[in-house]
């Protein structure tokens, strides 16, 4: 009697369960499937004994996914993870890219980049992915500055294809000039705001009193003088 008491209690409970808990009940265990598959895919790349994936284990996930290391998404996709230090991913930091991107395979991740592209060019995401970018390449304690070679590097990387002229011309002034060894934060940021605020290459409404950078007032200057 108890067993079927017990086994009629079940059958009504099960009857009793809305549609809406028992999309919650599947949706529940498709997302720990998902976790699951996305821890498997980090300790597939990660290094045994530092539980990071490393560069090494980046350059692997970069040849799974047919990408150059050197790929301005790979940066892209370090900035959705919001990871830290320069060539370590953290696990925690590869839910959070993973979960945003919505890939729990090598397949999709590959997949997702293209649309992770566009989403950072957006002129709301660029401007953060762009700090971000400088950010990320600090990689020394209390670095508050980088030296000319990388920041060349860097702009090329990161706003070649959306400002080419002025990206161009401003790592030609940055290589032959000796007034600059290292850029900072308000000098990178500072470029960035030139290349959205200012007519190019006219320069007709670049104004030196409007608080810009000096290294960019040198730069108009070079400019205008290889102009002329």
């Amino acid at each position: 009697m108890r067993r079927a008491t017990s086994k009629k209690l079940g059958q009504s409970n099960s009857v009793n369960s809305s549609p809406a808990d028992l999309f919650r009940s599947a949706s529940s265990k498709a997302s720990s499937k998902e976790s699951e598959r996305i821890d498997s895919l980090f300790y597939s790349y990660a290094n045994g004994s530092s539980g990071l994936i490393d560069p090494e284990g980046i350059e692997t996930l970069c040849a799974d996914m047919e990408v150059d290391h050197t790929d301005v998404r790979i940066l892209m996709l370090a900035w959705k993870m919001k990871a830290e230090k320069q060539g370590y991913f953290t696990l925690d930091e590869w839910r959070r890219g993973l979960k945003a991107v919505r890939a729990d395979t090598i397949s999709k991740l590959k997949k997702s980049l293209v649309d992770l592209e566009k989403e950072v060019m957006r002129p709301s995401n660029l401007s953060d992915f762009y700090s971000y970018a400088f950010r990320y390449c600090l990689t020394e304690e209390k670095q508050k500055s980088i030296d000319i070679e990388s920041i060349c590097e860097l702009l090329t990387l990161v706003l070649g294809s959306q400002f080419p002229s002025q990206v161009y011309l401003f790592v030609e002034y940055l290589k032959t000039q000796n007034d600059y060894k290292v850029i900072n934060m308000d000098q990178w940021m500072g470029f960035f705001r030139f290349c959205n605020e200012i007519s190019f290459p006219e320069l007709s409404n670049y104004n030196p009193e409007h608080a810009w950078p000096l290294v960019l007032d040198n730069f108009v200057e070079w400019v205008r003088e290889k102009q002329n």
